[in-house]
């Protein structure tokens, strides 16, 4: 009996429509990334083990996919490796692994050319990662990221360029239901430090950053539990209640912090990069200064930002932030960067629900020329070759059938034209083109049926 065929959990195919919407993204994003002066990098689907462990926390180690080494991969295991667990005998079966993320073998990358490569460097990257996790709803083990980075440089331009494209590529994709969060860890410092929370700080973003799901009491509630005494909640409570537009806020902001070091200097470079953004000539009219925002704290020592849909129930679509010594692990030290990451799968989910993927497939093919007999087959073929002289995408049935066939195979592959050639067009050079959307039929010579299709 034929065995079943099926796809390993969390791992998806693609059809041809998919594709193409996958495509219309990558272009997209990657046409505005150029035009920003980042660079294309690729790296390999697998890095030395060595490479990945270690950078994304315990949970990240467990979640890489291992590779078993060529060959008898146990003659180097002894009984005592098997007795010690896994830890022991991971290294002797298995020196590589998947890449986890793009920004790690990035780093990688930067410390190995470190001479031949001219700082600032700006580079983008759309490949697949893989982690072993457990498959649901949005998450799969196989999915793509998208990344942008800038390292070697501190200016806040990078910050106000990464948000400037934000706004280009969802303007691209016409869409226009989003917002973005826009935070700064030195503020949540001056916030914790003016809470009097400094010692308790990475607890107290964690609890903060909750506020949306469990609301202010709760809020409250925990940070009570972490030591906040009275005037520290009430401050806080005073500095949530803050409104107005980012101008308002940082303002106020600025009276609740004075004499917190790292919450002026964050409201410094918040201001700076609005003032880039604009003079970039961008509006900045979906980025609203979030105060709660306090994500990836265990990398993220600068600008950090977050966009999500408005008008549907989505997780973030695109996100970021400025980085400290990202390749100091390998031997470079002092090397800052920002990044932003669009999430492929997310956006394609956020267009198709809105229905806002392009009706037209401009990359399906336009004209199918039909195939009656040897002779109509012959001069149909030399059509073709001429048609796609002129880069329009066109086939021709490959076998002599009837015409409901051919036409059944144009609508399934939704081919807006079909080109008939029969003896009587062969005599006449005067052909017959069928628009399939409408039914309407018009005679077109040669030169009239390039220009109608070009």
């Amino acid at each position: 009996m034929a065995q079943k065929p099926s796809l390993p959990k969390g791992t998806r195919d693609f059809g041809p429509l998919q594709m193409y919407r996958r495509e219309y993204l990558f272009s997209t994003i990657k046409r505005v990334f150029k035009k920003y002066g980042f660079m294309p990098l690729k790296t390999p689907a697998i890095e030395n083990l060595n490479t990945l462990t270690g950078k994304y926390g315990d949970e990240g180690d467990q979640l890489l996919f291992k590779i078993l080494n060529s060959g008898d991969f146990l003659n180097k295991t002894s009984e005592a490796d098997y007795q010690n667990g896994s830890k022991a005998l991971t290294p002797k079966i298995a020196e590589k692994g998947m890449k986890y993320d793009l920004t790690v073998p990035f780093a990688r990358y930067v410390a190995m050319n470190r001479n031949d490569i001219a700082f600032p460097f700006k580079r983008f990257q759309i490949q697949p990662v893989w982690r072993a996790d457990r498959p649901q709803k949005g998450r799969y083990r196989e999915f793509y990221q998208c990344d942008a980075d800038v390292v070697g440089t501190d200016s806040l331009i990078c910050e106000a360029e990464l948000l400037a494209i934000v706004e280009e590529v969802y303007e691209n994709l016409k869409f226009e239901d989003y917002q973005v969060s826009l935070s700064s860890r030195k503020i949540l410092e001056g916030i914790a430090e003016a809470c009097g929370a400094s010692n308790e700080f990475s607890r107290f973003c964690t609890i903060l950053d909750k506020l949306d799901k469990i609301g202010l009491d709760k809020v409250m509630e925990e940070l009570d539990k972490i030591g906040v005494d009275e005037a520290g909640l009430s401050k806080l409570q005073t500095i949530l209640a803050i409104e107005g537009n980012n101008n308002e806020v940082l303002n106020t902001l600025s009276d609740l912090l004075q004499g917190t070091e790292a919450g002026t200097v964050g409201i410094n470079e918040t201001r700076e990069t609005l003032d880039h953004l604009k003079t970039l000539g961008k509006t900045g009219d979906k980025v609203k200064v979030d105060l709660t925002l306090a994500r990836g704290l265990s990398y993220y020592t600068g600008m950090i930002y977050e966009v999500k849909p408005t008008s549907i129930s989505m997780g973030t679509i695109t996100a970021g932030g400025r980085y400290d010594n990202l390749t100091g692990v390998f031997g470079l030290d002092g090397v800052s960067g920002v990044g932003i990451s669009f999430g492929i799968d997310r956006i394609y989910d956020t267009l198709n629900e809105l229905n806002l993927f392009p009706s037209e497939n401009t990359e399906v093919t336009k004209v199918l020329l039909t195939n009656f007999d040897e002779s109509a087959q012959g001069h149909a073929l030399m059509i073709l070759g001429k048609l796609r002289d002129q880069n329009i995408a066109s086939e021709i049935y490959p076998e002599a059938a009837k015409l409901k066939k051919q036409m059944t195979y144009a609508d399934r592959k939704q081919i807006p034209y079909v080109l008939m050639i029969g003896s009587r067009e062969i005599e006449t050079g005067i052909y017959t083109l069928k628009n399939m959307s409408t039914g309407d039929q018009k005679e077109v010579n040669l030169d009239q049926l390039i220009a109608a299709l070009s």
